[in-house]
């Protein structure tokens, strides 16, 4: 009896130490053992952030993903527990997360190189653009020169017509004039019912080939008033001529600028030599400056001088 009692206290003690030792070691692996997956979270974590600042990536992304790696981790952990503790039949496991296979520098420089073949493909389908919008920019332009010259051409054609439409109205008048109107010698004379002032009457005469008449001699002068007295009897109605003084005044001018030698102004009739005119009738020229154009009376043929903006009918003569 004394002699197990001594066995017992010689063997306990040391089972009893041994047990404290392994629960130690076990205490001491396990301590080790949490701080290496410790730090291989943090070396997970260290080289998914590189990754995501290489890739240009939001950085919530890798943080979920290592959260949800290390809960995975506790879950498996705990299941174990669960398993040892309670052995239960038929237990259905919790679904365990493997963590991410960290990126090696050769799939780094692989997704940039894909990245920059991207990047180059787009540039050059740009500049296959770029050249599309150059080649419609030089036919737009192209174009539009071609359009500018036919522009020009039509122009140039326009003109021509405009030149062709005046020499025929030009011809057109002088057939007109000696056709309707009277001729003399050389010249022809028609009379316009138009009221026109002196300067305009003028403008149309030549645009119909001709000027204001220009009677040269009393010839011409006496054949002008018996055509304008016929066309407008029984009425008298002054008719611009082509004669004025706007140069200079007492200088009358024919529309030619020759110098005016044949005159036919008005007198008024005077009972006695010394008696003064009448004041209706005065003779002509009295306007001074006021007065420098000449129109001719179509009842008598005489001259009176008139403002040049007076608008009246006008006798045109052509060349014959």
């Amino acid at each position: 009896m004394r002699a197990a009692w001594l066995l017992g206290a010689l063997v306990v003690p040391q089972l009893l130490g041994y047990g404290h030792g392994v629960q130690g070691a076990e205490r001491e692996w396990e301590g080790g053992w949490g701080g290496a997956q410790e730090e291989e979270r943090e070396r997970e974590a260290l080289m998914l952030k590189h990754l995501q600042e290489a890739l240009g990536l939001p950085a919530g992304r890798g943080d979920e993903s290592l959260a949800r790696t290390s809960e995975g981790k506790e879950a498996w952990g705990a299941e174990e527990d669960v398993q040892g503790e309670e052995e239960e039949e038929e237990a259905t496991p919790l679904p365990s997360f493997s963590p991410s296979p960290s990126p090696t520098p050769e799939d780094i420089v692989s997704y940039i190189l894909g990245r920059l073949a991207g990047l180059d493909a787009g540039l050059h389908q740009l500049h296959v653009r770029l050249h599309t919008l150059d080649t419609r920019v030089a036919e737009l332009t192209r174009g539009l020169r071609q359009l500018r010259e036919a522009a020009a051409d039509t122009r140039d054609a326009v003109q021509a017509l405009q030149e062709a439409q005046s020499r025929a109205e030009r011809q057109h008048g002088r057939l007109e004039g000696c056709l309707k109107g009277v001729r003399l010698g050389h010249k022809c004379f028609l009379l316009s019912r138009d009221f026109e002032a002196q300067a305009a009457a003028q403008a149309r005469c030549v645009a119909r080939g001709g000027s204001l008449a220009q009677p040269a001699d009393k010839q011409q002068m006496d054949a002008l008033s018996r055509y304008l007295r016929a066309a407008l009897a029984p009425y008298n109605w002054p008719v611009w001529l082509g004669v004025h003084d706007r140069r200079a005044e007492g200088l009358y001018l024919f529309e030619n600028g020759q110098r005016v030698s044949f005159f036919a102004w008005h007198r008024a009739p005077r009972p006695q030599p010394s008696a003064a005119p009448h004041p209706l009738s005065p003779d002509q020229p009295n306007g001074g400056v006021l007065e420098n154009c000449v129109a001719q009376a179509s009842d008598d043929g005489s001259w009176w001088d008139h403002d040049c903006e007076r608008r009246l009918y006008y006798v045109c003569e052509f060349p014959f």
